[in-house]
């Protein structure tokens, strides 16, 4: 442990960060976190009367877990720590760290993370009301039991998959993540399924309108691709443009897309144990380690100073209230071409030569 943590260490700053995934403070951080939250982390005796590890080595061997995916008896060597103690330590740390941060680095957005991230994305991608980008993405599941590899494969993935469900703004940071579907279903089944909307259709959401073309809209939306349906709060591009400002509209909603494509591509490179099949047995287990990778990767943004709403503003408690009326406002067609519509004179109002198109085109 001296490598990295004593005062004179033999690997500097930028080398733990690129091992570690994160700074140092953050790690140390993370460390004392835990430590506090679950007695299983604090030094104590063996069976042998002797001391157990410390809390910095087994923190250690789960994010390093994490970082690589390499096999838990990876640490035998360099840590002095068995296959069962390091699939312990990345058991009793993922279930640890989704129980003290989930909050704050997985929450929903609340009325002054909604107001930032429509002003972060009107000023980025000149799309007014735009809440982030939502599609679904797949884990490849190695021990999956042989009596659910069915549930879990589709004609188009070699391998039993595990779906993660979410939606990214434009820093990479995930506002909603939904994990553990099987990865037979498609886009929509996990829609079905998800919580995405749950606080609008019991009436907890934030209450944060917007205005685009004169034209006052109750709710954010999220972009989409064209497989999700025609609801009020998703935007769709066009598959075939013919007028100017429709071709104008589908660039830059391509490009703004891109980041929940994006934030996949980071979480699967800096994750190693993301890109490579999961050992679980369990999903249970599988959406543990994947929402400890989100969460991390979330505070690691935060940590960086490139989050658009770093600050956790909580709102005021609301008593939940089943709202019949708000399904039926969630998947109205008539508001999605209508937004559509206006979103496309918006941006054909505007001057952008970036997404000037040729006439050829």
């Amino acid at each position: 442990m001296a490598d990295y943590f004593d005062e004179n260490p033999k690997f500097n700053d930028d080398t733990f960060r690129h091992r570690f995934r994160m700074s140092k403070s953050l790690f140390l951080k993370i460390v004392s976190d835990v430590e506090a939250y679950d007695e299983w982390f604090k030094e104590g005796l063996d069976g042998r009367t002797k001391k157990s590890f410390t809390p910095l080595q087994k923190v250690t061997s789960a994010i390093k877990q994490l970082a690589t995916g390499n096999p838990p008896d990876e640490g035998d060597e360099y840590l002095n720590m068995s296959e069962r103690t390091s699939r312990e330590c990345l058991e009793y740390f993922c279930e640890t760290v989704c129980k003290r941060y989930a909050g704050e680095f997985l929450r929903r957005p609340t009325s002054h993370d909604v107001a930032l991230l429509y002003q972060a994305h009107e000023e980025r991608y000149h799309l007014p009301g735009m809440l982030g980008s939502l599609d679904c993405t797949h884990f490849v599941w190695r021990m999956c039991p042989t009596e659910l590899r069915g549930q879990y494969m589709r004609g188009d993935h070699q391998y039993p998959t595990v779906m993660l469900e979410a939606v990214a703004s434009q820093d990479l940071w995930i506002w909603h993540a939904f994990c553990g579907s099987a990865g037979s279903q498609n886009d929509i089944n996990v829609l079905q399924q998800s919580p995405l909307f749950l606080a609008q259709r019991n009436g907890t959401a934030p209450n944060c309108p917007f205005q685009v073309n004169n034209h006052l809209y109750k709710r954010g939306y999220y972009l989409t691709d064209g497989i999700y349906p025609t609801w009020s709060v998703f935007v769709k591009s066009f598959p075939y443009p013919h007028d100017p400002n429709e071709k104008k509209f589908k660039r830059q909603h391509e490009a703004a897309r891109k980041d929940v494509e994006r934030a996949f591509g980071v979480l699967k490179s800096k994750w190693g144990i993301l890109n490579r099949p999961m050992r679980s047995k369990t999903v249970r287990n599988i959406r543990s380690i994947v929402y400890t990778c989100l969460i991390l990767h979330n505070m690691i943004i935060k940590d960086e100073g490139r989050a658009i709403a770093p600050v956790h503003i909580q709102d005021p408690p609301v008593e939940p209230v089943f709202d019949d009326t708000a399904y039926t406002e969630l998947i109205d067609e008539d508001t999605h071409w209508r937004l559509k519509h206006d979103l496309i004179e918006h941006l054909g109002s505007l001057d952008l030569p970036h997404l000037e198109v040729d006439s050829d085109e």
